[in-house]
């Protein structure tokens, strides 16, 4: 039986249709499942967290590698058939919960992996929720919009503000481009296989106050296509001169835009912001 036709059995069995709004699109490739799994390194000591089991097709594969699953299901609908699934498997943990406001401690671990097919409609909040936690996850692989993912993955030139917030805290990389028909309902755009690895915890405070970098970053996307110089002058209200201050001190050209700048150029315009206009109060 093809994932396909076991998802329209257990669709009609217990009563449940794919709610769009949840942004449910079921994966029904072997093949992705597979290379999920294998992008995502698994040992077999590992705790996995997973985000949106569904069914669980992929649920299966990580616990043939792992020694236990936390999976998280929001859906009220789907948690009965994932109760009668983990009764087969005494590694699996279902919890009937919104992932967003998880409780780590319901994981009884301080290390752990993230693979999921994520819901399109969280995509951003999971990434900024579980990206700034103290108990971070070592490496998270998951399944999102094609589109997101280049935007994650993207080099200066093409920089924006999820990029940077991811980069800042990991290295991303995309494994592979999944076709739309590799779902159903099948979405309208094509996914990807993002793996993000050497998770980590940013310390700011060696070179810049944290609420000043994200002040200044924001400032300089808050207008799209306009020179990053302007950006900052009329976001953070500061005078066109103190402003060509902060770019001399930051080595950057005043034509520059804010998707041109790396991580590191941020964090000097940060400290420059900081440092002339902020410090010198």
């Amino acid at each position: 039986m093809s994932l396909l036709d076991e998802l329209d059995y257990l669709l009609k069995v217990n009563h449940v249709r794919p709610n769009k709004l949840k942004g449910q699109n079921f994966c029904i490739d072997q093949n992705v499942l597979d290379r999920m799994v294998e992008v995502a390194q698994l040992e077999k000591d590992d705790l996995v967290l997973e985000a949106g089991p569904g069914f669980g097709f992929l649920t299966l594969e990580l616990l043939k590698k792992v020694k236990r699953v936390v999976a998280v299901e929001l859906d009220t609908n789907l948690i009965k058939p994932l109760n009668e699934f983990a009764k087969l498997h005494n590694n699996l943990e279902i919890i009937n919960k919104d992932i967003l406001k998880l409780d780590l401690n319901d994981l009884k671990s301080t290390d752990y992996k993230i693979v999921a097919n994520l819901p399109y409609s969280i995509t951003s909040r999971f990434f900024k929720i579980f990206l700034n936690l103290e108990l971070k996850p070592t490496t998270i692989t998951v399944l999102i919009q094609k589109e997101v993912a280049e935007r994650i993955v993207a080099k200066p030139g093409s920089m924006s503000l999820l990029a940077i917030s991811i980069q800042l805290y990991g290295d991303p990389t995309i494994e592979e481009i999944v076709q739309k028909d590799s779902f159903y309902p099948v979405p309208k755009i094509d996914s990807a296989i993002l793996h993000i690895k050497n998770i980590r915890k940013y310390e700011f405070e060696d070179i810049v106050s944290e609420k000043v970098f994200w002040q200044v970053v924001k400032s300089g996307f808050s207008a799209k296509r306009k020179q990053l110089h302007n950006n900052i002058k009329n976001s953070l209200h500061v005078s066109d001169e103190l402003t060509s201050k902060i770019f001399n001190k930051s080595c950057l050209s005043k034509k520059i835009r804010a998707q041109d700048l790396k991580i590191g150029d941020w964090l000097k315009l940060a400290k420059s912001y900081q440092e002339l206009f902020i410090d010198d109060k």
